[in-house]
Formats: structure tokens, sequence, C-alpha cells
């Protein structure tokens, strides 16, 4: 299964940019000037290197003649448009957390009060507001240790070992519970705690049905799919 990937991105940093000209945006990125917007790094986490990118916005940029040079980036309404709006949204994030879509039901479902019925809920920015409102009723230990005892749970239901002699990989496995499941408290904690928006997202979605907030990119950038 595919990673889904969230971002924490600074709106007004993101709104600065999306005011500018296509050239103003190629100039800014060519020059590094535009890494002044750029929020600071929170250093708890991954996120994409600043000469990245720069690259891969100048290369959609110089690639695609579709991008009308002279036009804002808010005024243009086109696929082209959107991929170049995720990549600005990644620009303007200060922290970026990744996971495969199957250890995601281990994480959120026991804490959504709900089941979830695939892995597309993973995209809605619904579950995510319903998951940051009950993740903020418990503390980060408490909800790690939930989930390592619930994959633990799971082991047991399906007649498999516990005992790290007969399988090597438990205490590993255990571990990466236990520090993806931690980091995942804390960018929600995060997103809580500030004015940021969760830009939501997985490996080789369409641009259009990447979300930032509540609304699809499609609809933020006014493309109908």
């Amino acid at each position: 299964m595919a990673d889904v990937i969230l971002h924490l991105v600074d709106p007004s940093s993101l709104d600065r940019l999306m005011q500018m000209s296509v050239d103003e945006i190629s100039l800014g990125m060519e020059n590094c000037q535009l890494r002044r917007i750029r929020p600071e790094h929170d250093p708890r986490f991954h996120r994409d290197f600043d000469i990245d990118l720069e690259g891969d916005i100048l290369e959609l940029i110089d690639d695609d003649i579709t991008l009308h040079r002279k036009s804002k980036i808010i005024d243009l309404h086109s696929q082209s448009a959107i991929d170049l709006t995720i990549l600005l949204a990644k620009w303007c994030s200060s922290a970026q957390w990744s996971c495969w879509e199957a250890r995601l039901f281990l994480y959120v479902e026991p804490n959504l009060g709900r089941p979830v019925s695939g892995s597309e809920e993973f995209l809605d920015p619904k579950t995510w507001e319903d998951f940051t409102e009950e993740l903020s009723k418990t503390d980060k230990s408490s909800f790690s240790e939930s989930v390592v005892i619930d994959w633990m749970s799971r082991r047991e239901e399906m007649g498999e070992t516990l005992e790290p002699s007969e399988d090597p990989r438990i205490l590993p496995t255990m571990e990466s519970h236990r520090s993806l499941s931690e980091s995942l408290y804390s960018i929600i904690d995060q997103l809580r705690r500030s004015n940021s928006k969760l830009l939501i997202g997985r490996e080789y979605l369409d641009g259009g049905s990447w979300s930032l907030g509540s609304k699809k990119m499609s609809e933020i950038c006014g493309v109908n799919l």
C-alpha cells in the first residue's frame, strides 16, 4: 500500500505565494529569494529540502506552456496550477509525516470511535478533523502505548507469537509502531495548537484529490475534475 503524506502548511506564507505571478515565483526560486518566505523547519520532523523543491517548481514552470507567466497563481485554473499549488504548499510546510496506509488503521481507527471503511478515508479531511479532536483528549505516551497494546492484541487474535525469541521482528516492529505513533501525535498536536492547515495526499495520487484544510485541491484551484 502507498504512503499517506501529511504536511503542516502555514496559510499566510502560501497566500503570499498564491498572489505572485508565475514569473515572480520562477525568479524567486531561481535566485533563492523565496527561502525567506518559507516557515521555520520543525526539527522533530522531515520536510523536503529547499533545493529539491526549488528544482521541482522550476522544472514544472519551464516544462508547462499552459502556465501563463504573467498571471497570478491564484488566477490560474488548470491541472498544472493544481500541481504547482501543491508544490508551493509543500514549500510553505514546517513539517511532514508519512506512513503506510495499512499502519494507519492501527493508529487512527481505534481513536476515532468508529470504523474506517477503507484507505480512502485517510484522504478525507473530516477523518483528520475527528482524529485531531479525539487525540486532544489524551497525551502522547498514552496514545503510543494504546497503539502498541492494540497491535499486540491483534497479533494474539491471529495466533501470532509475541515472543522475541520466536520472531526476531517483534521488538523492531514494536519500536517502529511506538516511534511512528509518537510522531503522529506530535504533528497533530502541533496542528491543533497552531493556525497551520493540513495538506493531505499520498504517493501517485492525482493532484486534484489532495486536500488542504477542509477542501480538495481541485476546489481550491477552481478546476472541475
